[in-house]
């Protein structure tokens, strides 16, 4: 019987890192490795892969799958070239864990990937290695559905636990029985990590590679939507953005649930830009003959400039409550304000660094800021939810004068 007590880690970064931390305070045995200075006080951390594949049962591999710079989202991106994301490390590392590991040891690849990747090029690392059948170390897709900021809670409270593999376990061969035993092993090691035992979608690579990536084009479309209903309402007299989406919130039978139904800044971090970027070249390189990701990144780069349009109604000089993008963070990854601030310097405006420095306007980038200003500083409000007797509150989306 397969057991997944032992857990070797690769990739101890932003995402990785909380996530090893979590599984060695549940008691899991952990020995982690990066190529960076990484300490922890909860795990061992060696100094090479070859160490961290020591009498381990599964290796975890949380490598980053990079845009090239300025595909990330804080900059408009809808013009450039479609490009994937870069492999090259996730292959460097797959490599070297082929010529360490045993035919008994896993490998859960955590990091994103494009639909298509795994079979067309990491499956084949092992494949074409020499190992065959069921002397292949057994190669997993085990992405995670995590926001930056709160890692560690999402990973113990997931949404779903997402595992592909090269075959459909449901079928009677071989090596699909030994597949099935590692599958359980890895569902039996999430019962334990998680705080509630989780729903489990268990496929193919592709399969996997689909949920992970279609998840997060849907929180992007969802947000592209209400920030639509937000110029709606920011240009037809007497329109109640909020009362518009929060009654399309609650209509869960056709529609939707209530997350990210609140119109305010877009979506931003390390994941939703850049996963729907990529999928422009997925698109291309499939025929679609369609390209749906690029309306949803050109209306999301078409609404930050529209705001940006707003803002500078109110004054030249603006200062923006953050950079982030979003609240209790210091990630830039995606920032939405950042993209706002491009269309700002685009027509005609200045950005103002520091919170004490003079400024026309300040935009309040997440719900949550909330900085003393000057009286003679407009607050522009996108959320909605600020007032102040001594300032103009411009609550974007929301006009009830004629």
């Amino acid at each position: 019987m397969i057991n997944y007590k032992k857990i070797g880690f690769i990739g101890l970064g932003k995402l990785g890192l909380p996530c090893a931390e979590a599984m060695s305070k549940k008691g899991f045995d952990i020995l982690g490795y990066d190529v960076k200075n990484i300490t922890s006080k909860h795990f061992e951390i060696v100094g090479s892969i070859d160490e961290v594949c020591v009498d381990r049962d599964i290796i975890f591999v949380a490598v980053p799958t990079p845009h090239e710079e300025g595909y990330d989202g804080r900059e408009p991106t809808s013009h450039k070239e479609v490009k994937d994301f870069d492999y090259t490390v996730l292959v460097e590392v797959l490599k070297k864990l082929q010529s360490t590991l045993s035919k008994d040891q896993a490998v859960a690849v955590i990091s994103t990937v494009l639909p298509g990747t795994f079979r067309s090029l990491l499956n084949p690392i092992f494949e074409e290695s020499g190992f065959k059948g069921v002397k292949q170390p057994r190669l997993i897709y085990n992405p995670y559905l995590i926001a930056m900021g709160t890692v560690e809670a999402d990973l113990r409270n997931p949404e779903m636990i997402i595992i592909g593999t090269r075959r459909d376990a449901t079928d009677e061969s071989r090596e699909s029985k030994d597949l099935k035993e590692h599958i359980h092993a890895l569902k039996q090691f999430y019962t334990v990590l998680c705080d509630v035992p989780p729903r489990f979608e268990i496929g193919r690579f592709e399969d996997a590679e689909c949920i992970k990536i279609f998840y997060n084009t849907f929180i992007s479309t969802k947000l592209a939507i209400v920030n639509m209903i937000q110029e709606v309402g920011n240009k037809l007299f007497f329109t109640d953005v909020d009362k518009v989406t929060n009654a399309l919130a609650k209509s869960d039978k056709r529609i939707m649930g209530p997350n990210y139904m609140k119109a305010g800044m877009g979506d931003g971090g390390p994941c939703h830009p850049r996963d729907n970027i990529a999928l422009r070249w997925l698109a291309k390189n499939l025929n679609l003959g369609y390209d749906m990701f690029e309306t949803i990144m050109t209306a999301r780069e078409k609404q930050a400039e529209n705001m940006a349009i707003d803002i500078l109604l109110y004054g030249k000089n603006i200062r923006f409550s953050s950079n982030s993008f979003k609240k209790d963070s210091e990630l830039i990854d995606g920032s939405y304000s950042l993209l706002v601030q491009h269309y700002i310097k685009k027509h005609g405006g200045t950005i103002v660094d520091g919170l004490n420095a003079p400024a026309d306007v300040l935009v309040r980038v997440h719900d949550t800021d909330l900085t003393d200003v000057p009286t003679q500083t407009t607050i522009f409000d996108p959320w909605r939810t600020y007032s102040s007797k001594d300032h103009l509150v411009v609550h974007y989306g929301k006009k009830d004068y004629g």
